[in-house]
């Protein structure tokens, strides 16, 4: 699920748009709901380890703010590359809620119930969410 961070004085939904056009090139997207509150997760050790050397900084966990988007336009837009020579993401497909908190990694687990619980009563009814599967984890 596309991710990322939000620089100083951004708005999170404008952020959240500007994340998913980087990371899939998609740009004909609305936001159709929103997890009211910041969600949370501290990282593993050996994960924290690997964030603080590619990041650099002390980093302990993350802080987060979820949008449920639609796609407006058919799924040609989607170019995970967009014009980067090192993409974020190396495929993508749509997965149901439950694929998705699966396939989650241990830590993020929790955090991607509570998205799910969200965002459940706004999904069709095959329950069709968007996965993305990283390139760089």
């Amino acid at each position: 699920m596309p991710q990322g961070g939000i620089e100083d004085g951004e708005d999170p939904k404008l952020a959240a748009m500007r994340e998913l056009r980087e990371e899939t090139g998609i740009v004909s997207a609305e936001i159709i709901a929103e997890v009211p509150n910041w969600l949370t997760y501290d990282f593993p050790p050996a994960v924290k380890t690997k964030v603080n050397r590619l990041w650099g900084g002390e980093w302990h966990g993350q802080a987060q703010k979820w949008f449920l988007m639609k796609l407006t336009n058919d799924e040609s837009e989607i170019n995970l590359a967009n014009g980067e020579a090192d993409p974020e993401f190396a495929e993508w497909k749509w997965a149901s809620p439950e694929e998705v908190v699966e396939q989650a990694v241990d830590y993020k687990r929790p955090t991607y119930e509570e998205v799910m619980r969200t965002f459940r009563p706004y999904l069709n009814e095959n329950g069709i969410a968007a996965k993305c599967k990283s390139a760089k984890w």
